[in-house]
């Protein structure tokens, strides 16, 4: 299976650098945004007992189990969401458009990579023994396709309960709107990357202004791939100008459009769409020399999303990065390549102690976040569960989906004898290759 590489020759050009010599405690930052936070749950949540139980300084996620049962043993109230990671997609399918699920549930070519990412999962068993908060929202473009929710909704709950959100640049919300939806909760701003500095530099200060604190770069979308679900549904969002908002909505960006063609994005939206996704989605690449931009006009965390090799682990150390997702875009882009996880232990050595590492691309269940802890990773992020959630029911339904993931992952470690994350590490599992694990369930 190909690596791919974000350092190929139409891709970063490599060249050395020192590290700032406020890397250190730019990483001791990005850490604790990364740990700091815990889910603000109900009093009757905090009164029911997961497998862990109560602990001092931490949260009983697990407790949203018992509240289930609750709900529905006394009052008749099953889950909005099914609890099963297996029928989820199959649940917001009977709802979305067929357009819209094509989108979200989609990848590359024949899917293959989607296959990859659970699959790597499959091969890492977990070795029983007889919480801060490891999960962030992955960006997600475009929602107000999955639910009229769309992000104000998602990044409102995701605050609610602990959870950073991050915003993607593909946004049917603007940076200000989801800013004011997720009130005091963390959130960080997903970029991809325009190819017009002042835009660029616009889109960074709006995002600083109104309370981002972390920048996530991704590398690996600066073209479409070739996504047959919504090719023969011809379907792209962008091109009538949904999950454009970002873009119109930034001043920069509107006063080019406006002295170019003649009126606003909102009179000449299919025209403004093409501006703006022509410059967004350029198919021309940056080099690692153009992340000095970013660092100059960002001095918060730079974290680069789409990392699959360990060598573009270490240039992002060279050029004075804080962090890195080990991610490639949950399939969506390059069909046939490598599944993260496979991908993980590797870009985690290379990385040592210079970089915060995460994970991106497969995780459907609270034991593949433990999986991907035990590997190595700090976090992870989650994106389809989530949209699926928000799909069937909105951001109540997301909310559920979320926190089911949290009370898995609480319960699973109870009964793996893990007593907290830093428990998570690779005495705890075993590679292992069983015929029943060739199937994969993306």
């Amino acid at each position: 299976l190909p690596l791919p590489r974000r350092t190929s020759q139409t891709f970063f050009k490599a060249s050395a650098g020192p590290i700032s010599v406020l890397f250190s405690k730019v990483l001791q930052l990005t850490l604790s945004i990364l740990t700091s936070q815990t889910l603000d749950m109900s009093s009757a949540h905090n009164q029911s007992l997961g497998v862990q139980g109560e602990q001092e300084g931490r949260r009983n996620y697990g407790a949203f189990q018992t509240e289930l049962y609750k709900a529905g043993m006394f009052y008749q109230q099953l889950p909005i969401v099914t609890t099963d990671p297996n029928k989820l997609e199959a649940q917001a399918k009977s709802i979305l458009k067929p357009t819209a699920f094509n989108y979200v549930a989609g990848g590359a070519g024949e899917r293959a990579t989607m296959d990859a990412n659970r699959l790597a999962f499959r091969q890492w068993k977990i070795v029983p023994r007889m919480l801060k908060n490891p999960v962030l929202m992955a960006p997600v473009g475009v929602q107000t396709i999955f639910h009229e929710d769309k992000e104000i909704g998602l990044s409102e709950v995701c605050s609610e309960i602990g959870i950073p959100y991050i915003l993607s640049t593909a946004s049917s919300s603007s940076i200000e709107e989801v800013a004011q939806a997720n009130g005091k909760g963390p959130r960080w701003f997903q970029l991809y990357w325009p190819q017009d500095d002042e835009i660029t530099i616009s889109l960074l200060k709006r995002a600083k202004a109104n309370g981002y604190k972390v920048l996530v770069v991704t590398l690996d979308t600066w073209a479409l791939a070739w996504r047959p679900a919504d090719l023969d549904g011809a379907y792209i969002p962008f091109m009538k100008g949904v999950g454009n908002k970002t873009g119109f909505t930034d001043p920069v960006f509107r006063e080019k459009f406006e002295k170019k063609c003649g009126g606003t994005p909102e009179e000449k939206p299919v025209l403004a769409s093409v501006e703006w996704v022509a410059d967004v989605f350029s198919g021309a690449a940056h080099s690692w020399e153009d992340i000095a931009l970013l660092k100059k006009h960002w001095d918060g965390p730079i974290v680069l999303k789409g990392i699959q090799h360990p060598e573009d682990a270490k240039l992002a150390v060279e050029h004075g990065c804080d962090g890195i997702i080990v991610s490639n875009h949950g399939g969506r882009q390059l069909d046939g390549a490598v599944g993260s996880l496979e991908m993980l232990p590797e870009i985690v050595e290379a990385a040592g102690d210079k970089l915060t590492v995460l994970f991106d691309s497969g995780i459907r269940t609270g034991v593949d976040i433990i999986k991907a802890l035990s590997l190595g990773a700090k976090a992870v992020l989650v994106g389809r569960p989530a949209i699926y959630g928000l799909a069937i029911a909105g951001k109540q339904g997301a909310k559920q989906v979320l926190q089911g993931l949290l009370a898995d992952l609480d319960q699973s470690m109870g009964l793996s004898g893990i007593v907290d994350i830093a428990g998570c590490n690779r005495s705890m599992l075993r590679n292992c290759q069983y015929g029943g694990d060739l199937k994969s369930s993306n």
